[in-house]
């Protein structure tokens, strides 16, 4: 890559990056609601868990829980409602006739899209660890716990763009994700019903998408205790499966029209 390709890139990125945080969605449920609802459960949970170890390991098992809505807000909600609004107004097409090819603009949209994640979580963090008593994590469970926040959001960001690609419209997109994105915190058990109070074929659902595992389980991993990662390994196979094959889709059917 030239040293005008190069500058093309950054400055594709800096577009598309501006787009992100001109999003309000993103900054409403990518960064306000994530941040409130840490605090308000890990109140109610000090208020009613006395043992410290077991209410320092549950407020911690929460935060590292809650984090997930920052990629499943900001990328899997906000960049999908945003790409539906530029289809409809057929900007990818004129971007196209000016000769920026489809893979520069998704490369830098994904990458926009992670440094904006990146700046919420460096904020979801600093409230936390202020207003909060987590636990220290171990070098192993930070650098995972990072690495399984970016397959997730990769995978989010592909599902996405495949969601608002095959749909087209704001208003369809915008109904599809928000309700996806209340269901994967259903399953997910951020609402209130954990993993093991649902019905057998609720929890066969919830095994399949990974913010189960990281709500659930993620201390464990955090903590640097024995953990079995095939469960969460499948369900990130899976749900990425799941993607691809919907990206797959939406690309035939975008060469078709």
């Amino acid at each position: 890559m030239n040293s005008g390709d190069k500058r093309s890139m950054l400055q594709m990125v800096g577009f598309e990056f501006r787009k992100v945080i001109g999003n309000p969605y993103v900054h409403i449920f990518g960064v306000g609601m994530p941040v409130l609802m840490m605090i308000i459960i890990t109140r109610v949970i000090t208020g009613e868990v006395a043992e410290e170890a077991l209410l320092s390991s549950m407020k911690t098992s929460v935060f590292l829980g809650i984090g997930t809505l920052i990629p499943m807000a900001s990328i899997f909600m906000g960049y999908g409602i945003s790409n539906a609004q530029e289809l409809e107004k057929g900007i990818p097409q004129r971007m196209e006739l000016f000769g920026i090819k489809t893979g520069v603009t998704l490369f830098s949209r994904i990458l926009s899209e992670l440094i904006f994640m990146s700046a919420a979580f460096c904020v979801y963090f600093a409230v936390g660890y202020v207003l909060g008593d987590y636990s220290t994590p171990r070098a192993a469970g930070a650098i995972l716990y990072v690495v399984c926040i970016l397959g997730l959001s990769v995978i989010l960001f592909c599902l996405a763009h495949a969601i608002s690609s095959m749909l087209r419209r704001f208003s369809l997109t915008y109904c599809v994700t928000m309700l996806l994105y209340f269901g994967f915190m259903i399953l997910g058990g951020m609402m209130g019903i954990t993993y093991d109070n649902m019905p057998s074929a609720v929890q066969a659902a919830a095994r399949m998408l990974p913010v189960t595992y990281i709500n659930r389980d993620f201390y464990l991993v955090w903590s640097g205790e024995r953990y079995n990662f095939i469960p969460m390994l499948q369900s990130y196979l899976l749900f990425g499966a799941l993607a691809g094959i919907l990206m797959f889709f939406s690309a035939r059917r975008r060469k078709l029209h």
